[in-house]
């Protein structure tokens, strides 16, 4: 199963404000465009294919501009209509080019969309949905009002739902039925699942968010705005690792990518790094993903020997899909011998080419153990590990 996205975003939010202001979609909240805030969501969503954005013809420009810092290899553009259906449609066309088997089609105009609720559409996905609605339950009393101006009746709330979006599919179905409505002239419909349940496919609600609101006039950009500039503090957190490995007989240690001759050597699983073993850690921990063991267990044998770049890597990989940005990774060796110094530029250039972040970002220091304890006895070598790592929003 492959999810691929459709944003729609071809619209004029003629509501939204004065028309010299531009499509809404390309207006800022929270120092960014609208447009950016929704596609930076799901360009970090893990279980993502490829994604279309459908846009108006005379946007290309304003389009470039807004998304200028995304970086995703697999976005393309569409042509919308002059209706959101049709613009649905032309991304479903674009889409069926790839490898997606399943659709998610969002309003770009829906910039507070979270992971959670894309994770749980991806579940009933999972579980052999083919269309999925997100909606929450309607809280507020109805009223049918006439053109009297009076009130006609209260209408029940129990079972009622607010719609939103993405409203998600099996890529055939949903496109099929979009053909067989343009094939009849069917335009009237307001959103996708409505076009579905005339198709005669049965479409599951799961848990909306209600964050996710669609910014349609004036006021709603306003808050939006409002919303994203009162939460702008820095998302800084920092990590810590500590690892140790036994010393024994040998012919030299490996710290932070660097062999050093010695007369022992490190015991371990892989090469035993244990620098970047701990700065492995560190890293993991900024975002909540567990341990190094979590990701490279020992007991799998395809890691015997293998040099700890590979783990370093895979958890710089992980921040930077969550949102991080590596600000410093600090790394203190506890040893009596044999001596870092010599060698400490070459391991901070390392740790610099793994990471891709400057060298003035990377710090090795070492120190021996007084001859106390196991370090001063020469059986073992210690690291301990400091990340620091911002992250973009609060989806993580």
């Amino acid at each position: 199963m492959t999810i691929g996205i459709v944003i729609v975003a071809a619209g004029r939010g003629e509501r939204a404000g004065s028309p010299d202001e531009g499509p809404k979609q390309y207006r800022p909240i929270g120092g960014r465009p609208v447009i950016a805030h929704t596609l930076d969501t799901f360009i970090r969503w893990q279980r993502r294919g490829p994604i279309v954005v459908v846009i108006h013809p005379d946007d290309e420009e304003l389009y470039a501009a807004a998304t200028a810092g995304l970086s995703a290899p697999d976005i393309t553009l569409a042509f919308g209509g002059d209706t959101r259906q049709r613009s649905v449609y032309e991304g479903l066309k674009a889409l069926s080019s790839t490898e997606a088997t399943h659709v998610m089609i969002h309003d770009a105009a829906r910039p507070f969309v979270d992971h959670a609720m894309l994770d749980r559409i991806a579940d009933a996905f999972d579980n052999g949905v083919e269309a999925v609605l997100p909606a929450v339950s309607v809280t507020d009393t109805l009223k049918r009002g006439g053109s009297d101006g009076l009130v006609h009746e209260t209408v029940p709330r129990a079972g009622l739902y607010a719609a939103q979006t993405p409203q998600s599919f099996l890529l055939s179905e949903i496109r099929s039925a979009h053909e067989k409505a343009a094939a009849l002239r069917r335009d009237d419909f307001t959103d996708d699942a409505a076009i579905a349940e005339w198709a005669g496919l049965p479409v599951s609600i799961v848990e909306g968010s209600v964050d996710n609101i669609k910014l349609t006039v004036k006021r709603d950009m306003t808050m939006a705005d409002e919303r994203l500039s009162a939460a702008a503090l820095p998302d800084v957190r920092t990590g810590n690792g500590y690892d140790v490995h036994q010393l024994v007989e040998g012919d030299g240690v490996t710290l932070c990518g660097v062999f050093i001759p010695h007369n022992q050597k490190l015991s371990g699983h892989s090469d035993a790094d244990v620098a970047l073993h701990a700065l492995t850690d560190a890293l993991l921990a900024t975002c909540g993903a567990g341990d190094i063991g979590d990701h490279f267990p020992p007991s799998d044998m395809q890691w015997k020997g293998a040099p700890s770049k590979i783990f370093l890597e895979h958890a710089a990989r992980i921040v930077r899909e969550k949102g991080g940005t590596i600000m410093n990774a600090d790394v203190s060796l506890i040893a009596e011998a044999p001596k870092v110094g010599p060698h400490r530029d070459r391991m901070r250039q390392n740790m610099a080419d793994i990471l891709g972040i400057s060298l003035d970002r990377c710090s090795v220091k070492a120190t021996t153990n007084e001859t106390i304890g196991f370090v001063g006895r020469r059986e073992g070598i210690a690291a301990i590990a400091t990340a620091t790592v911002v992250y973009r929003g609060s989806q993580v």
